[in-house]
């Protein structure tokens, strides 16, 4: 890589994202200026949602710190990394369950898990997992829809967030090669 080729890289990155907010104010300026009685209701949830962020987010940083800190790579690398198997998905499918809280909390520990050497797959397990199986959701199901639906559901979720991680991480790795062929052609021509 040049020099100064990352910090480029994430000039460009940080360009992108403060276009795609740029965007999105955008976007909520004119929604808001066609339908304006709509405007009490979103300033609402945007505080809600902005409060909510700034009560969990410090102590989501103060934790993926101490896991960063004492969860060595090489623990990550066995039980979750590429050569984990069923039982890095039937970990992942486990550790996406247990936590309750909103799913923007399981991104910070995602992006840990991918630096300490987990593999695509499991992480996209994980996310899908902490989104879509909680214990008391299942709890809920349980006395409301029947146990028939409640195991059927969940089932069904797990088949579907191990296919959607194993496709995705195929997704990766042959994008992945396609850039390398490209930057290969660009070196040679």
């Amino acid at each position: 890589m040049k020099p100064g080729g990352k910090q480029a890289k994430q000039k460009k990155k940080m360009i992108r994202d403060w276009f795609f907010l740029g965007i999105t104010i955008v976007i909520v300026v004119v929604l808001l200026s066609v339908f304006p009685e709509k405007t009490e209701p979103v300033n609402s949830t945007v505080q809600e949602y902005f409060i909510e962020m700034m009560v969990i987010l410090p102590a989501v940083m103060v934790i993926m710190g101490l896991f960063a800190v004492f969860i060595s790579n090489e623990t990550v690398v066995k039980h979750l990394g590429k050569t984990s198997g069923i039982k890095g998905i039937a970990l992942s499918i486990l550790i996406g369950t247990l936590p309750t809280g909103p799913l923007y909390i399981a991104f910070p520990m995602a992006a840990t898990l991918l630096k300490k050497g987990a593999r695509v797959s499991n992480i996209i397990v994980f996310l899908s997992a902490w989104a879509c199986i909680k214990i008391p959701q299942e709890m809920v199901e349980l006395q409301f829809l029947g146990g028939e639906f409640m195991l059927l559901r969940l089932f069904l979720t797990i088949i579907f967030v191990i296919l959607m991680g194993v496709i995705i991480e195929r997704i990766i790795k042959w994008s992945e090669r396609e850039n390398k062929k490209d930057v290969n052609r660009g070196v040679k021509g």
